[in-house]
């Protein structure tokens, strides 16, 4: 084919399809689509974040009156005209028989000024404030209307709306939507009234369209009957889901790794520190799972340096003994060599085969490792998202262990679980697909999010840290200090301690007008040349990060400038001092999870939050739960009640809020309710169960199971 003609089929194809797209994202039903609204029943379910009164008219005299607040009135438009100074705006005077008010409109379309003609009745609501021509509103609403028209009998709703939908689109929509809905109530009436639930109609109804009398402030704090209907039946549709979730998996059949053999024995016996109590009770948790034929899905959570990597080990030791291959992935590099490291050395010397895969490795290296893994050679493999790559391949995987799991996105999850194992025929192909899985966590999770959340879990806590742990004292240090604080560096290097100092950008940001982790290194350099100062962060080339970090750890360099990149893994005992610069920028498990990089040796240990004023209320309560606590379970039960659950639950919910209602601060409540409900429904009324979840989560029910 000639070049010129392949230009032209060229241009042809990477044109047309844009237009086509941008004709199909300009339809109302994709824009709903785009909310999640895709049936009937997602749109009755899409429920008012607020509403208007406009069930009431006061004369324009009377609303002058009020003050500053939310005013309708009803008038004829006296005059309309554009006005160019100071600006353009569109000015219109509307008067009733008792005064008149002046509508501004900064932003308006030629139409407007056509609507607003003289002459013309409106209806218009908005702030009414005294400017200086008398009353005005500037852009509130209004439409026209003929004298005498009926004001609406029911509050009029305000839905959460996508660009390019309108109030008026939506209110039409739910409406037709719920005129066609089947509105059989999924729950049988004698449970509801044991519960004393509202029927299901009845509440959707009234949310949409609550009358004039409603009791407002329950409305708006979401504790109304109807409401609280809303929240029980979706904790009721997510438990039954996690439920049975759980059940089926429990169907499943896995490989049994009974046996704790001589890897076993001999890892216990060398490790140089003895288990805690706690340690030893999760391990007999997990021990006891790995011995049943189905598989293990359970979280290991534990505070910071509570010592979950030994438990790993040791979990994955019961994988060796009893025939299988077991499987560590991490979500930084940094994070995962650490495991590596330490794991390698208790391993290796028990003549066990350790792996380890990463995307930095050279083709070489990890056409080494793969070869190893997947003839078995490497019977425990530690990694990084490389361990999910379809090249890589197992002999008989037994068990997974993600840790920082809520870092992970489902399908990486589900694609390192579902790796494949060469040694087994067609016939038990379910089976060698489905390992045991362990999932570590060092963000607490508060009891009733775990409950929410992970109820087709098994959770094991960690509640108890090694003996000859330094306290570590937190204090919380203005910006302007920071001469203060280089000094006290200096001194605590020159008595042989070692430093962290985080920062939280990697280049200059004009924007958030942050100290920089290169510009930070510099500066300290500068200020203590005596001093060898090292510069880590997530740029750097694998090799540079570990060489930087090799001198750390042996000692050799005495203040370690560094990102986030350390926020986890990173073990040095002898480092006591951290300073966390800007530390009002970072979220309070963050906080948490850095300063538990000192404190992991006998010295007294210290951490300085630098924050820059002025703090907003959300800073301030996140660094003075800093200063007063160091309990992680603490820490984030405050960090729940300060901005929700969100984050601890990570990629797990990513795409899909699972709770739009319910509020796990005020509605534990329900959560105890929903849950024992979700477990009578599925022992005496699976048909009520499958009900249930089509109208709530209708083809979302696959997004728990992992």
């Amino acid at each position: 084919m000639p070049a010129t003609a392949k230009k032209t089929t060229s241009k042809t194809t990477s044109k047309a399809p844009p237009k086509k797209d941008a004709k199909a994202a300009a339809k109302p039903e994709n824009k709903l689509a785009k909310l999640g609204l895709h049936n009937d029943m997602d749109l009755a379910l899409h429920l008012p974040l607020r509403y208007e009164d406009e069930t009431t008219l006061m004369t324009i005299a009377e609303a002058s009156m009020r003050g500053l607040q939310t005013v309708q009135v009803e008038g004829v438009v006296t005059k309309c005209d554009v006005q160019f100074r100071p600006r353009r705006q569109l000015i219109v005077t509307v008067g009733d028989d008792t005064a008149q008010l002046t509508m501004r409109f900064l932003n308006f379309y030629g139409s407007q000024q056509r609507q607003l003609a003289e002459g013309t009745r409106v209806r218009v609501r908005g702030e009414l404030r005294h400017g200086f021509f008398g009353a005005e509103m500037v852009h509130p609403q209004y439409k026209v209307v003929n004298e005498g028209a009926p004001l609406p009998d029911v509050l009029t709703p305000v839905y959460p709306a996508g660009e390019g939908l309108s109030q008026a689109y939506l209110r039409k929509a739910i409406a037709g939507a719920i005129n066609r809905l089947d509105w059989s109530d999924t729950l049988p009436e004698s449970m509801r009234e044991t519960l004393k639930l509202a029927p299901f109609e009845a509440s959707v109804r009234l949310l949409h369209n609550p009358p004039p009398d409603v009791d407002e402030h329950a409305l708006i704090e979401r504790s109304h009957p109807a409401w609280i209907r809303m929240k029980f039946d979706e904790l009721l549709a997510q438990q039954l889901s996690l439920k049975r979730a759980q059940a089926a998996r429990r169907a499943k059949t896995s490989r049994a790794l009974p046996v704790t053999g001589r890897i076993t024995e001999e890892l216990t016996r060398v490790l140089p520190f003895k288990l805690t109590g706690a340690q030893q009770r999760v391990l007999e948790e997990i021990r006891a799972d790995l011995r049943q034929s189905f598989p293990m899905q359970r979280l290991l959570q534990g505070d910071v340096g509570s010592g979950k990597t030994v438990v790993a080990a040791l979990a994955a030791a019961q994988a060796i003994d009893s025939g299988f291959q077991a499987v560590l992935m991490a979500p930084t590099e940094i994070l995962a060599e650490q495991h590596f490291r330490k794991i390698a050395a208790w391993m290796e010397p028990l003549d066990v085969g350790v792996a380890w895969l990463s995307g930095s490795q050279k083709k070489k290296e990890k056409t080494e490792a793969l070869a190893h893994i997947e003839s078995g050679a490497a019977r425990l493999v530690v990694g990084t998202h490389a361990l999910i790559q379809d090249t890589v391949q197992f002999e008989n995987l037994g068990l997974v262990i993600v840790d920082e799991q809520h870092r992970f996105g489902v399908g990486q999850r589900l694609a390192l679980r579902n790796k494949s194992n060469k040694s087994f025929s067609p016939a038990d192909a379910e089976a060698a697909t489905v390992p045991h899985q362990l999932m570590m966590s060092a963000t607490p999770i508060p009891r009733t999010l775990a409950m929410t959340y992970y109820a087709d879990l098994e959770v094991s806590v960690i509640d108890e840290l090694p003996p000859g742990r330094s306290p570590i004292v937190t204090r919380v240090i203005d910006q302007n200090r920071r001469d203060e604080v280089v000094e006290r560096v200096h001194a605590a290097a020159l008595e042989g301690k070692q430093i962290y100092w985080v920062c939280p950008l990697i280049e200059e940001s004009e924007a958030l007008e942050l100290q920089t982790a290169t510009d930070t290194h510099a500066a300290l350099s500068a200020a203590l040349p005596g001093l060898s100062i090292g510069l880590v962060h997530g740029r750097m080339k694998p090799v540079e990060k570990q060489i930087v970090m090799e001198g750390f750890s042996r000692g050799a360099i005495h203040v370690l400038v560094a990102t986030t990149v350390i926020e986890v893994g990173v073990d040095v005992p002898n480092a006591s001092l951290m300073v966390i610069e800007h530390a009002e920028r970072f979220g309070l498990s963050q906080l948490h999870q850095l300063r538990g990089r000192v404190g992991r040796g006998s010295a007294a240990s210290v951490c300085l939050l630098m924050f820059q004023g002025p703090l907003g209320g959300t800073a301030k309560e996140r660094l003075a739960t800093m200063r007063e606590t160091t309990d992680g379970f603490e820490i984030a039960r405050r960090d729940l009640d300060i901005r929700g659950p969100g984050e601890f639950l990570g990629a797990r919910q990513s795409g899909d809020a699972m709770l739009r209602f319910a509020d796990l601060g005020t509605d534990q409540w329900l959560v105890e309710k929903a849950r024992d409900t979700a477990q009578a429904l599925l022992e005496h009324a699976p048909d009520i169960v499958d009900r249930h979840l089509a109208r709530w989560l209708g083809g979302r029910e696959d997004f728990l199971k992992v």
